[in-house]
């Protein structure tokens, strides 16, 4: 089977050019292909598990990826989908956080022996003469048709700078510049790229009269529209020391039901006859497939070992709210303890809370329970005789769990 036909029939596509073209390349040789990764923190997150999995099913079928680095381009910013001006970032933090990427990329691509790349368009960009860069690349695209792209018109209603102009000029040039010393003729990015990657291939086509192509997938929400990957605590992250292998467990053990299919399919390497079976369960039989979902999601991530702790005490408290050693646990330290005994300091402190805020309401609202007893008032201590009689389970919600144990 086609890799573009097994990427299409797990949900990946959404755009390309000239399918039929790509289709018949990449059955009757190895390409090369290109995803790039902003290096603007120390982790990737969950929705960087999307073009991770596309690149995982291509290198299986014998492809070659590379991994670009943002190391020029986060020097400037890319305007798509943001309405704000991104912050800057030093060499040495970007260079910093692109060896972390790596890594975690490790686990899903293998690099040895040139089988992968991991690249840094910083070797490249940062040596730029500006004017002969201008007068080769910069007389190659329209402004006009710049202006038109999705990626501009967004920050174009508060001000785009001429800084983030560039950035489609930059991302066109990388492509260009890896297809001259790499051969690569394929780049892979999210919808919200769409023009970016279209300006780069037309540049190969300009400058080299030769073929390249683009594919994207969509930008993956939930069925109730929110973006993929985003919790009470802000993004999933594959790092486990900002997101643990329980909390990633139950995002996706929590999902709706009308997404385990689409995350089957994207997610995991599960065969997708079993898929579909899954994906069509009802009512109570859905639960066993998010139960997969997550301990494969996870697995993937984080190895078995964790999923199968994290599984774990995921059913030992939704079976019961009986604790296990692999129960998310919060040590409240007695200094800060005596100083502040509050439950809503204890719920922000725990991270089942955002913000103190928060939690009052929660309390308020009835969703708050200190071990069986539902809690109303919003002023409620914790004394440390509570404490004492041994694990509190803390709990918010259905789903939210955290064991509090006195440090002295």
């Amino acid at each position: 089977m086609n890799v573009l036909d097994i990427l299409e029939e797990r949900g990946f596509i959404a755009q390309t050019t000239f399918k039929e073209d790509l289709h018949k390349r990449l059955e009757s040789e190895s390409m090369t292909f290109y995803v790039g990764f902003d290096p603007t923190a120390d982790s990737l997150h969950v929705g960087h598990f999307i073009p991770v999995m596309a690149m995982t099913h291509l290198q299986r079928a014998g492809h070659r990826p590379i991994a670009l680095g943002g190391g020029g381009t986060a020097m400037v910013g890319d305007p798509s989908g943001k309405t704000d001006l991104r912050q800057m970032l030093t060499q040495e933090t970007i260079m910093r956080n692109m060896e972390a990427i790596k890594q975690q990329l490790a686990r899903f691509l293998d690099f040895s022996d040139g089988k992968a790349l991991m690249l840094n368009n910083g070797d490249w960009l940062l040596k730029l003469n500006y004017v002969e860069f201008l007068r080769d690349i910069g007389s190659v695209f329209s402004v006009n048709r710049m202006l038109a792209a999705e990626c501009y018109k967004q920050r174009m209603e508060k001000g785009l700078t001429f800084l983030e102009f560039n950035y489609m000029v930059m991302q066109g040039y990388d492509f260009l510049h890896l297809f001259e010393q790499h051969g690569c003729r394929l780049q892979l990015g999210g919808d919200d790229q769409w023009s970016n990657i279209l300006a780069g291939a037309d540049l190969i086509r300009r400058k080299k009269n030769e073929d390249a192509f683009a594919l994207t997938w969509k930008l993956i929400t939930m069925s109730d529209g929110k973006k993929m990957g985003k919790t009470e605590k802000g993004a999933l992250w594959l790092d486990p020391n900002r997101t643990s292998p329980y909390e990633f467990y139950q995002y996706w053990r929590n999902i709706p039901d009308s997404d385990v299919g689409k995350f089957l399919a994207l997610l995991t390497f599960m065969p997708m006859d079993e898929v579909r079976r899954l994906g069509s369960l009802k009512d109570q039989a859905i639960n066993e497939a998010k139960q997969i979902l997550a301990y494969e999601v996870t697995s993937l991530i984080h190895g078995s070992e964790a999923a199968s702790k994290a599984q774990e005490a995921s059913q030992a408290l939704f079976g019961g709210n009986t604790l296990s050693e692999n129960t998310p646990s919060y040590q409240w330290p007695l200094s800060v303890f005596l100083e502040d005994n509050r439950l809503t300091t204890l719920l922000m402190l725990c991270g089942l809370c955002s913000s103190k805020s928060e939690a009052r309401k929660m309390v308020q609202c009835g969703a708050v329970f200190l071990g069986d007893d539902k809690v109303l008032d919003p002023d409620t201590r914790v004394t440390e005789d509570d404490l004492e009689r041994g694990d509190m389970v803390l709990r918010k919600g259905k789903k939210s769990f955290c064991r509090i144990r006195l440090l002295k």
